[in-house]
C-alpha cells in the first residue's frame, strides 16, 4: 500500500505509560517503518521532555502542547489550541483522534472545514456513555456521528453504548491495542529462575501477578480478601501487586488487618517499563478482576508471554479470555470464585500451561503489532479512498 501522511492526535504519550499511550507509540513506529509519515501532537508535561518538538525511539516526530501549564484545564486549552493551529497550517491524508478530550471539540470542525477524512478512537468501556450526559460530549458525538469515517472501539460493550447513542453498525469498528510479541515472549525455565532470584520470588511457590494502576476501579480489595482464603490451601502461594495508584495504602492496610505475611503478598509498586515483561515471565498466573475495561493491555501482555489467567466475567475480558481455554472467567466482586479460579490453576500445573499456550496462540493470530499495523494500514486507505465520507 502506498504510504500515508498522518496526523495523530493524542494527549499523553510514552514516556507516559498507559494503554492508549502505548497504542499511539507502537502503532506509529509500525507505521512509520513502513514508509508512512506520522506526527504525534500532544499536550507536555512531566515525564515528557522538555521540548515543543523531539523525537521518540522509533524517530517518530512529536510536537507538544501545553507543557507549561500543571495538569488541569490551562493545559487541555493550550493542547486544542495548538492541535487547532496543526490542522489550519500543516497537511495530511487523515486525522486520527486517539481519545476523547478538549482536542475535539476545537479539532474536528477544522478538520471537517479543510476536508480531512477523520478517524477517532474511544480510550475506554462507558466514555460513549459518559459524554452524552455533558453539553460539549453531546456536541462531538454529533459531529462524529455526521463527519467520522470511523469510530474505532475496543469491545462489544462499547459498540452497544455506540448503537445507543445513533452510530450505524458499520461506523463502529473494532480496533484493539496491539502488543510487542517479540518483547512479551514466554522464558525459558532458566530465565525465569533467574528472575525469580532477581525479584525475590521463591523458586517453586506460585505466583499470581496483578498489573497495573492500583485504583477503585480495579476490584483489588476482593483479590486480596480472595487471596487470604486462597493461602488457607496453597501457603506457599505469592500475590505480587507490580503498580501503584490511590488504592495502595488501603489495600496494604488490608493485608495486614487480614494477617496476611509481607512475604505472600507483595506490594512492588511500579517498575521501569522493561521490567514489565520481566515480571510476566517470572509470574505463574495473571489475575484481572475489576469491574470495567476498556481493552486491558496488561491482560493481552500476559497472554502473550503464556500466562494463564483468572479475570472478571466482563466484555472487555471475555473477548480475550474464554473459558476452561485460557483461564478462568469469574462473576465480578465474586470473592469464592476469585479463589476458586486460583486455585484451580495452582493445582493443575497441566492444564494451566495447556490455557498459556493457547492463550500466547490467541495474541499472535490476532493481536500482535504486524496484525494490527495492517488492520490500521487497510483502514487508513479505505478512509482516504472514501474521501473520509462516514458511511
Amino acid at each position: 500500500m502506498t504510504p500515508l501522511s498522518v496526523l495523530l492526535v493524542c494527549h499523553s504519550y510514552p514516556p507516559v505509560i498507559g494503554g492508549s499511550e502505548l497504542e499511539a507509540q507502537r502503532v506509529s513506529a509500525a507505521l512509520v517503518g513502513r514508509g508512512y509519515k506520522v506526527q504525534v501532537v500532544c499536550a507536555g508535561g512531566d515525564p515528557m521532555p522538555a521540548l515543543k518538538n523531539w523525537l521518540d525511539p522509533a524517530g517518530v516526530p512529536v510536537r507538544m502542547y501545553g507543557a507549561r501549564w500543571p495538569f488541569g484545564v490551562r493545559r487541555d486549552r493550550a493542547y486544542a489550541l495548538g492541535v487547532a493551529g496543526m490542522l489550519l497550517t500543516d497537511d495530511y491524508d487523515l486525522v486520527y483522534f486517539l481519545m476523547q478530550g478538549l482536542h475535539l471539540l476545537v479539532g474536528l470542525p477544522i478538520a471537517r472545514m479543510r476536508r480531512k477524512p477523520i478517524l477517532m478512537k474511544v480510550g475506554g468501556s462507558n466514555v460513549i456513555t459518559a459524554m452524552s450526559k455533558m453539553r460539549s460530549g453531546r456536541m462531538e458525538l454529533d459531529w462524529l456521528r455526521k463527519w467520522a469515517y470511523r469510530v474505532m472501539i475496543l469491545n462489544d460493550g462499547m459498540r452497544e453504548e455506540g448503537l445507543a447513542e445513533g452510530f450505524s453498525n458499520e461506523q463502529l469498528y473494532w480496533m484493539p491495542n496491539p502488543v510487542d510479541t517479540v518483547e512479551f515472549a514466554p522464558a525459558s525455565d532458566a530465565r525465569r529462575r533467574e528472575l525469580r532470584e532477581r525479584f525475590g520470588l521463591p523458586a517453586e511457590a506460585p505466583v499470581v501477578l496483578y498489573l497495573g494502576r492500583v485504583a477503585p476501579e480495579k476490584s483489588l480489595e476482593n483479590l486480596v480478601d480472595a487471596f487470604a482464603r486462597v493461602l488457607e490451601r496453597a501457603p506457599q502461594a505469592v500475590l505480587a501487586f507490580v503498580g501503584d495508584g490511590p488504592s495502595r495504602k488501603g489495600l496494604e492496610d488490608q493485608a495486614r488487618a487480614l494477617g496476611l505475611p509481607a512475604d505472600r503478598v507483595r506490594f512492588v509498586g511500579l517498575v521501569k517499563p522493561a521490567e514489565v515483561p520481566a515480571w510476566l515471565q517470572a509470574s505463574d498466573i495473571y489475575t484481572l478482576v475489576s469491574y470495567n475495561e476498556g481493552f486491558p493491555c496488561a491482560l493481552v501482555e500476559a497472554m502473550s508471554v503464556g500466562l494463564a489467567s483468572v479475570v472478571s466475567d466482563i466484555p472487555a475480558n471475555r473477548q480475550l479470555v474464554d473459558e476452561g481455554d485460557h483461564g478462568r472467567l469469574v462473576p465480578p466482586g465474586d470473592v469464592d470464585g476469585i479463589a476458586a479460579g486460583i486455585l484451580a490453576l495452582i493445582d493443575d500445573a497441566g492444564g494451566r500451561a495447556r490455557m498459556g499456550a493457547a492463550a500466547r496462540r490467541r495474541v499472535l493470530d490476532n493481536y500482535s503489532l504486524d496484525k494490527i499495523a495492517d488492520r490500521y494500514e487497510r483502514l487508513f486507505h479505505d478512509a482516504v479512498a472514501a474521501g473520509g465520507q462516514a458511511s
